[in-house]
């Protein structure tokens, strides 16, 4: 009895003692934990639309750091690396009892270390907490974390770590960096030789940099691939044969597309670290390529910028904001994608849009194009010379200034603007100005996304899109009335494809339209086809002048070239709508067969058209200071009619009669106000604003 009880005692206290180490163990573990949060600091990544790396920026230690995890690489990568580092992975809790008695024995019967015991969980542990040199209480450390880090770590996560943080020389770690640094390519699908140098260069960093050092980094992979285990995982011969294929000897640059866009991904969300955006990385590739060759014929100090949208969802699949980003002398840091310049003749499309939509003209109307004073307003061809008599459609295709300034002022510049909002772009006017004549030649400024979403309208059926800006931004439809009847962009369409390529280009069943600003400043090209739309701006970013810079000669072809570059098929152009056709001259009515629409208000049969205002628009909101207290007048403007005009405001009469097409009108107060003027032979015009 005296027997079973000291036993019954002996057991309890060892039980307790057994129960109070385990304690002690646990609540040592709780209050030194791994670090493992350090493995958090990876590089921001900013990827295209589909999840592929675009561009990859360095931690702040300067290390390219990419997250990987399992699901990212080669499964025969891993085969490979377990059998050469960790054979019993899955089987122990981090350490290794057979290799580290085997790795003893070795040492006690050869004098020295003839293989390692450390385990991939061992090296996770020595990644995550770097220590000088290789003591014996930085190994027992060592196993400790190892051990700790199996307790809060499935597997699968201590393999995500090893292949983030294993180290391959010089600032690279892990296998996604290494493997796009040696190899161009994400370590998703790696050959028998590749996968070798990726599992043998981990254990000494420096010395196996096949960009170094290539005989070492060979014998390297050499010693992997003599391995029985490895030899097993990767199949009858193929070790024998990956032996004979060159390693790279140098390293490649990572991804670095999407300059601008990249950063401006990590300013809207610094604490981000993949960054998802629209851009499709085929195309970003081919847009930077002909932007890079396109900077070495233009010269020095000129700077490029294209956008690439899709016209049916909005989303920009391609851009380039510069030139070259890093090159300072053409102040490549700057997004010239955002910035407002003279878009020159590029907004002609859409003031004859207006025209095929109001019936004014039809493509085989004759306008003039001769020297013409509108108030004092005489534009002039770019090449100072006059076509006379021509139809609407070489006007357009020949981007004749008159004839546009004409069919703007039958149609009205504000009119214009107001279609310009229902695409949500408001172009800058000068100081105030309010919208005149010179903005069908560029005398306003608009930037390049902007422009393209205009020209979206052009490949969707007149109903424009809102572009993103590639990031964070949310593309999609408008919603609202179209920016232009589907005739209307039919017409529009059917002439500028019809436009001859500069030379050299390819026709590509795209339309477009070339500008050029003022002073040779600034170089535009955009065209669409039936799904894609792409815009070109060159010229320099400190707005000076470039002698011989047009856009037909300079940004036309970049822009073909981007087309061709960009990967992606040309969509035809959308089928004629119901009712839209070309009519020959000889079968026009008589009020379309010639245009002669003047600032005097007569048409081309001498009968004169009614007045009509076409400032402020209608239902426009114009704030004249009202939150301020003290308004400012309206300016009144119209066309067409007799004189002289009596203005009214909400049923009151202005003072006097005019003789003059623009007059002021100083408001009581804020709110919706009725205005109508009334010509001398009584037709009348109204509109309704709202004063702000």
């Amino acid at each position: 009895m005296k027997r079973w009880h000291k036993f019954a005692i002996g057991s309890a206290s060892g039980i307790v003692l057994a129960g109070a180490a385990l304690f002690a163990l646990d609540a040592a573990d709780r209050a030194f934990p791994p670090p493992l949060e350090r493995a958090n600091a990876v590089s921001a990544e900013v990827l295209d639309a589909d999840g592929q790396l675009l561009r990859a920026f360095a931690t702040s230690e300067g290390r390219w750091r990419l997250k990987t995890a399992v699901a990212d690489v080669d499964p025969q990568f891993l085969r490979m690396l377990i059998a050469y580092e960790d054979q019993r992975f899955y089987d122990h809790g981090g350490v290794d009892p057979w290799a580290l008695g085997r790795a003893a024995m070795q040492l006690v019967s050869n004098g020295r270390i003839v293989s390692g015991a450390s385990t991939l969980s061992m090296q996770v542990a020595r990644l995550i907490e770097p220590r000088e040199g290789r003591s014996l209480s930085a190994k027992l450390l060592q196993l400790v974390r190892a051990a700790q880090i199996e307790r809060r770590l499935s597997k699968q996560e201590i393999l995500d770590l090893y292949l983030t943080h294993a180290p391959y020389g010089g600032n690279l770690e892990g296998v996604r960096a290494a493997s796009l640094a040696y190899f161009g390519k994400e370590p998703r699908r790696l050959t028998v030789a590749e996968a070798a140098l990726l599992v043998a260069l981990p254990q000494l960093p420096e010395r196996r940099r096949p960009d170094r050092n290539l005989k070492v980094a060979e014998a390297a992979r050499k010693r992997v691939l003599d391995r029985v285990a490895v030899a097993e995982a990767v199949g009858d011969g193929e070790a024998e044969r990956a032996e004979d294929v060159a390693i790279p000897a140098r390293r490649m640059q990572l991804p670095a597309l999407a300059a601008h866009v990249a950063e401006a991904a990590l300013r809207k969300e610094p604490t981000v670290l993949k960054h998802q955006t629209t851009l499709k990385k085929q195309v970003q590739q081919g847009l930077e390529a002909v932007a890079r060759a396109a900077a070495m014929k233009l010269g020095p100090k000129l700077s490029l910028a294209m956008v690439m949208a899709d016209a049916q969802t909005g989303a920009i699949v391609g851009e380039v904001g510069s030139a070259d980003y890093f090159d300072a002398s053409r102040s490549g840091w700057i997004d010239m994608t955002r910035v407002n310049r003279s878009p020159g003749s590029t907004l002609k499309p859409f003031i004859y849009g207006l025209a095929f939509e109001q019936g004014l003209v039809s493509q085989e109307t004759i306008i003039e194009d001769r020297p013409a004073d509108f108030f004092g307003y005489r534009p002039r061809n770019f090449d100072m010379s006059y076509q006379g008599d021509v139809t609407v459609r070489e006007a357009l295709q020949l981007s004749l200034n008159v004839p546009a300034v004409k069919l703007l002022d039958a149609v009205g510049p504000s009119r214009l603007m107001v279609r310009f909002r229902r695409a949500e772009v408001r172009p800058v006017l000068p100081p105030n100005e309010t919208p005149g004549l010179a903005i069908g030649l560029g005398g306003v400024g608009i930037t390049l996304k902007d422009l393209v979403q205009l020209y979206t309208a052009l490949a969707n059926r007149g109903q424009p899109v809102r572009l993103g800006d590639g990031v964070t931004g949310t593309p999609g439809k408008l919603d609202g009335e179209p920016l232009l009847e589907p005739v209307a962009v039919w017409n529009v369409a059917d002439i500028l494809s019809g436009v001859i390529p500069p030379a050299g280009a390819p026709q590509r069943g795209i339309a477009y339209k070339t500008g050029t600003s003022y002073g040779y400043r600034d170089a535009w090209s955009v065209g669409y086809d039936g799904r894609y739309v792409l815009g070109v701006w060159v010229g320099r970013p400190d707005n000076s002048a470039v002698p011989g810079l047009t856009g037909y000669g300079t940004a036309a072809p970049i822009l073909f070239e981007g087309f061709a570059k960009s990967g992606i098929a040309t969509t035809p152009l959308p089928r004629p709508p119901a009712g839209a056709v070309r009519i020959a001259q000889s079968e026009l009515p008589i009020s379309q067969r010639r245009f002669a629409f003047n600032a005097s208000g007569l048409l081309a049969s001498g009968r004169e058209a009614a007045p009509q205002i076409i400032y402020p628009p209608e239902g426009a909101h114009v704030d004249l200071g009202v939150g301020q207290g003290k308004l400012s007048p309206l300016m009144l403007k119209l066309q067409g009619g007799r004189a002289p005009f009596r203005w009214l405001a909400n049923g009151k009469p202005l003072p006097d009669l005019s003789r003059r097409r623009i007059q002021q009108w100083l408001p009581d107060g804020g709110g919706y106000s009725k205005l109508t003027v009334i010509d001398s032979a009584g037709r009348a015009a109204s509109v309704g604003v709202f004063i702000d």
